[in-house]
């Protein structure tokens, strides 16, 4: 049976073309089973047996014999006020706390926002830090920004500019299938610049790349290589995107957040990011579209041809149902300009990427002169409580210098020496912090954890910050090799034009090139711009 012959639960024919159909509350949702349903289950008292272990039970050595002059100056503050005793329990809470929070998040056995608030409490309770540090996270300068944001991001969607470009671009140069490809690439990176919600960015291209996907003849009943690719494709540009800018998600402002604070900066600056990320991130996106649609998902020439005779028709309705272009959203595109011309250029006016963002989302709400009201603004408070609880985490892991005791002790207990070379370090950061993106369900714990612990390995071994830090927090997207590793992932699975086999060979094809690419990546450009001041070999 075709698809144009199919039925709805309704009783009216299912028209594959209708973008309607394609809307994210109509798509059907994954239930969770096998592994990751016995992983909701038990780690909830996984959680709570680590930490009881941990903080009440266990006697671990390094957490016993602090060294004082090894601490960083919030971590010895800390110890002075509060003495040897004291600070070593603390130091046993923020670790219990640290193992515990990982186990929720990851497993997801309660939501993500209420591990957080979990975390901020038990944080406070158990005297890790006070209760005017933690419960100050929600002010943090990257958390306006990343709510100032998502104000700037409601403006583009709500005024429909988003989803008028991505469908003007389509129908102007996605004449045939390397048309349609390259429109999307395109599409994603000018979005990726926009918008720094990437759940926000697959639910206005999903709908588009659907109806494509049914004109060339992929359906859910009928998957062929283009269907996969095209939304395997945009999966990947969606995150690799962002990587690009360090406005392009909450954890990559969380990497630069915590980099900054390494390195004494006031916040992590938008050019820094930009040029050594923007050209890897173009480079990533052209392997994988020549991986995916050359070597692993090959088409047939019968697969790169329309199978539904004016089907890109229908998307032309669709572009010219949204009518001629509105004040606002000449206004929209003028504002959002302007937000990053001046965050493109924050070094030379010295005007944070916050109060950028800030002075845009007030001409934004003005009344009269503004582009929308408050109640047009999608700001998923959920994301918000769950950064929140990870900068809360940061504190405390700033407050007990946890991550340099750590790295200082499993050094020790495989007896690597003060000499071991850079580029050991800079293999080993790498490859765990794009690896553990199979494994893990949340880019900000990921940043959480390996972005401190390449600061604590650069400070043990005398090496630049920068040199080890910033090369893990560029590969912070990628999350795209299974369906709970991004909630992009999580989304686009459920159109089932690809299963999880096809998503785990290209995925995990381009993670292993990614690791060679970041590698080469630091002994040209980044030697060159000098975050890598002796290169990766040489």
């Amino acid at each position: 049976m075709s698809t144009l012959d199919q039925k709805s639960t309704s009783g009216i024919p299912f028209d594959p073309l209708d973008m309607n159909n394609y809307k994210v509350e109509k798509l059907k949702k994954a239930d969770k089973a096998g592994f990751e349903r016995m992983m909701e289950i038990w780690g909830g008292p996984l959680a709570i047996l680590v930490f009881v272990l941990i903080y009440f039970v266990a006697d671990i050595t390094f957490l016993n014999e602090i060294n004082t002059e090894g601490l960083k100056e919030d971590a010895l503050k800390r110890f002075t006020d509060l003495g040897n005793e004291k600070f070593v329990r603390i130091n046993y809470a923020m670790l219990a706390i640290f193992a515990a929070s990982i186990i929720l998040w990851i497993t997801e056995s309660v939501p993500s926002y209420l591990t957080s608030l979990l975390v901020i409490i038990a944080m406070v309770l158990t005297g890790v830090t006070t209760e005017k540090v933690a419960y100050a996270q929600l002010g943090h300068p990257v958390m306006w920004l990343n709510i100032l944001s998502f104000v700037l991001a409601s403006m583009l969607v709500t005024t429909r500019v988003a989803k008028r470009f991505a469908l003007w671009f389509v129908l102007k140069f996605g004449k045939n299938a390397f048309g349609v490809f390259f429109s999307f690439i395109i599409i994603n990176i000018v979005l990726s610049v926009f918008i720094s919600a990437t759940t926000a960015k697959s639910t206005i291209l999903l709908p588009i790349f659907m109806v494509i996907a049914a004109i060339y003849g992929a359906t859910s009943d009928h998957k062929n290589n283009f269907g996969r690719n095209i939304v395997l494709q945009n999966l990947f540009q969606i995150n690799i995107g962002a990587s690009g800018f360090i406005t392009g998600s909450g954890a990559n402002l969380l990497a630069g957040s915590l980099i900054a604070g390494a390195m004494g900066w006031t916040m992590f600056g938008y050019q820094d990011w930009f040029v050594a990320a923007f050209p890897l991130c173009l480079i990533f996106i052209a392997i994988g579209w020549y991986v995916g649609t050359k070597l692993i998902f090959p088409m047939s020439a019968n697969e790169q041809k329309p199978q539904i005779e004016g089907g890109m028709e229908r998307l032309s309705v669709e572009y010219r149902n949204l009518g001629k272009m509105t004040y606002n959203e000449y206004k929209s595109i003028a504002l959002f300009v302007v937000v990053l011309l001046l965050w493109a250029t924050d070094k030379q006016h010295g005007i944070s990427q916050t109060a950028v963002a800030f002075m845009g989302a007030v001409f934004a709400l003005l009344p009269g002169i503004g582009i929308i009201k408050w109640n047009d603004v999608d700001i998923p408070w959920h994301l918000m409580l769950f950064s929140a609880g990870a900068y809360t985490l940061g504190a405390g892991l700033e407050a007990t210098d946890l991550p340099a005791n750590l790295v200082d002790a499993t050094f020790d207990y495989f007896g690597v020496s003060g000499s071991t070379p850079f580029w050991v370090l800079y293999l080993g950061l790498t490859f765990l912090m794009l690896f553990s993106g199979i494994l893990f369900q949340s880019k900000t714990m990921r940043t959480l954890i390996f972005v401190p612990i390449a600061i604590g390995i650069a400070q043990k071994f005398n090496y630049p910050i920068l040199s080890l830090a910033f090369p893990v927090a560029l590969l912070i997207e990628h999350v795209y090799v299974l369906p709970f590793n991004s909630k992009p992932s999580a989304l686009l699975y459920t159109t089932n034009h690809y299963s999880m086999s096809d998503s785990f060979k290209f995925g995990f094809t381009m993670m292993v090139i990614s690791w060679f690419v970041i590698i080469l990546w630091g002994e040209t450009v980044l030697k060159y711009l000098g975050y890598t001041s002796n290169g990766v070999f040489f």
